[in-house]
């Protein structure tokens, strides 16, 4: 069970949710990294006095400086901050929250200190999986999935003597915000739309990710890396409940599913005590009061970006690096009001169909294929 946290991105939805569960479950907080959020940090820095507190910029650390200034909290910034923060020696579980590819040169830091990672940033998995899972195997460090999907199928495959077992995985999809609607319906819609995600309460990036669906195909190359699967034993079904969390279907005809409230403060709680189960003051599922459970097909003309996400885990190699990259730099011109919804699509489309293939890369590689298809995006602005 976890002794002592750092948290990457401790002022995002998942780092202030793991900031509560380590309250209640008397966990020493040892590090915390944000972005920008300084006045949030000052606030999380006073309350649990980490050793190291970690900002993007060096500008947003000296004011961070100046409001803790009377705490005896070392301040650093940057990529190298986030380092240190992952490979702090007195924080046996680092919780990787932060957004996008900031969060793999740390975890593999944090996987090399044969750290406990409790991962809520599947795009570490997403661009560099192979490179990811095979460095926790050499080295010993436990992989717990935050994201509830992958928590769930960890849940359920707990007791599992192998892979072989296993015919398939069945993640679950809320549908988003757009659910059951056509594409003439879709070219129209904007930003406050998309972030009106019917069950959960997000960060902005994420909320659009689900409303394009791209979200799901994230998490389906995630399941394949996290779970040595290939793409035709990971299958997407829409569940708009979002109280089935996932399901594994077995070789022997048995489906084991995953229930509970939409609540991220229940795969954090498990990452973070596994292989126990610590008592959770929240009310549990009541299956007499949640209603109907339903389950539909993803509709992957109307939202393409699954499709773009399954063909890019098809293809392997550098490519779900380079569909990555573009998916963040799209999604921040859709947020910035700059283009339309189909245009994440479109972009991210052109950006991995230009990327320049190679099938088994290195870390630098992966960087190269990110920073490509960035540009590849943002060259039309």
């Amino acid at each position: 069970m976890t002794q002592s946290l750092s948290i990457l991105g401790s002022t995002g939805s998942i780092g202030r949710q793991t900031l509560e569960v380590a309250e209640q479950l008397s966990v020493r907080v040892a590090a915390l990294t944000a972005g920008s959020n300084v006045e949030r940090m000052a606030e999380q820095c006073r309350k649990f006095r980490p050793s190291l507190a970690v900002m993007a910029t060096e500008q947003a650390a000296d004011a961070l400086r100046v409001r803790i200034a009377d705490l005896p909290i070392r301040v650093r910034s940057g990529m190298d901050g986030l380092i240190e923060a992952a490979e702090l020696d007195e924080a046996d579980t680092v919780v990787t929250a932060v957004v996008g590819m900031v969060g793999l040169r740390p975890t593999l830091a944090a996987i090399a200190k044969k750290k406990r990672i409790a991962l809520a940033n599947k795009e570490t998995l997403v661009c560099a999986g192979e490179l990811v899972m095979a460095a926790a195997r050499a080295s010993g460090a436990e992989i717990i999935p935050v994201d509830s999907e992958h928590s769930a199928i960890f849940q359920c495959l707990m007791g599992a003597h192998g892979k072989e077992e296993i015919r398939r995985l069945l993640l679950t999809c809320s549908g988003g915000p757009f659910f059951g609607k056509k594409p003439e319906e879709l070219h129209g819609v904007t930003k406050a739309d998309a972030l009106r995600h019917p069950n959960w309460r997000m960060g902005a990036k994420i909320t659009v990710d689900c409303a394009t669906l791209m979200n799901k195909g994230l998490e389906v190359i995630e399941a394949m890396r996290l779970y040595d699967l290939p793409l035709s034993q990971v299958d997407v079904v829409i569940h708009r409940q979002s109280i089935v969390h996932s399901l594994v279907e077995f070789r022997d005809g048995a489906v084991l599913a995953q229930l509970g409230v939409p609540d991220m403060r229940i795969p954090i709680r498990l990452a973070m005590t596994y292989p126990y189960r610590a008592e959770n003051p929240a009310p549990p599922l009541d299956l007499l009061t949640c209603g109907a459970l339903t389950f539909d097909r993803p509709d992957r003309e109307a939202f393409p970006c699954l499709a773009i996400a399954e063909e890019a885990a098809e293809r392997g190699g550098n490519v779900c690096a380079a569909m990555n990259g573009a998916n963040e730099a799209a999604v921040a011109l859709f947020l910035q009001d700059r283009i339309g919804f189909y245009d994440i699509a479109r972009l991210v489309r052109r950006a991995t169909d230009a990327v320049d293939f190679a099938a088994r890369p290195d870390l630098e590689a992966l960087l190269a294929a990110d920073a490509a298809a960035r540009n590849v995006v943002l060259a039309e602005f």
